[in-house]
């Protein structure tokens, strides 16, 4: 294969990995995130990738699919049970301040940098460090609003400079637990609804103004 030909194919699959970024709603929102770059050894298949993901990340999904399943059959019972699944919405989300406090303590310093935009294709980060293409690297992505954090591998598929000192990336998951591309997919829409909603009040306050 000449070298035209190796270029015009890592074209081709950068495309490929840019589009399936794009096949997931992303939104632009700021929080924390870890990065560490993967050694080669590090680069294994999905099953290898199950068994580094920290036990904080597991139980919080856990935590997640349990009370979700435990209030599905309720929410279509009315009467008493609309008090109960309030009582326990309630607990739930005692459950998730506890969980979303054990989730920041796994939030180092060393690692973090800012994530601009995020969605269930992949990430956007702002960084003065030096990533390269095709990179691929350790993510911890902590959403404090929503008590959640997601622990993932990705790959690095465009540079492009933000600032003087800093450069975007933008990154796509290689390895991620679908039930964490649910969390994200969740996360996402929810910002969304929420930025939809102060634009609104912005307006408004704007038309009586």
């Amino acid at each position: 294969m000449t070298l035209d030909n190796e270029s015009a194919l890592d074209t081709e699959v950068l495309a490929t990995k840019l589009a399936q970024f794009d096949e997931f709603f992303s939104i632009a929102h700021q929080f924390n995130v870890n990065v560490r770059a993967l050694s080669t050894s590090e680069n294994g298949n999905f099953e290898q990738f199950l068994t580094t993901i920290p036990v904080p990340f597991k139980m919080a999904s856990d935590m997640v699919g349990i009370d979700q399943a435990a209030l599905r059959p309720l929410q279509a019972v009315s009467g008493v049970a609309a008090q109960l699944v309030d009582y326990l919405n309630h607990q739930s989300h005692k459950i998730d301040l506890l969980v979303g406090y054990i989730l920041s303590q796994q939030d180092e310093q060393q690692y973090r940098h800012s994530g601009v935009k995020f969605g269930g294709g992949g990430i956007v980060l702002r960084a003065d460090q030096d990533f390269t293409l095709g990179q691929l690297l350790e993510l911890k992505l902590f959403f404090v609003e929503e008590n959640s954090a997601v622990f993932c591998h990705g790959e690095v598929i465009e540079i492009t400079n933000s600032e003087a000192t800093a450069h975007d990336y933008k990154i796509i998951f290689k390895h991620i637990r679908e039930e964490d591309r649910e969390i994200l997919v969740r996360a996402s829409l929810h910002q969304q609804s929420k930025q939809l909603q102060s634009l609104a009040k912005k307006r408004n306050q704007e038309s009586q103004a």
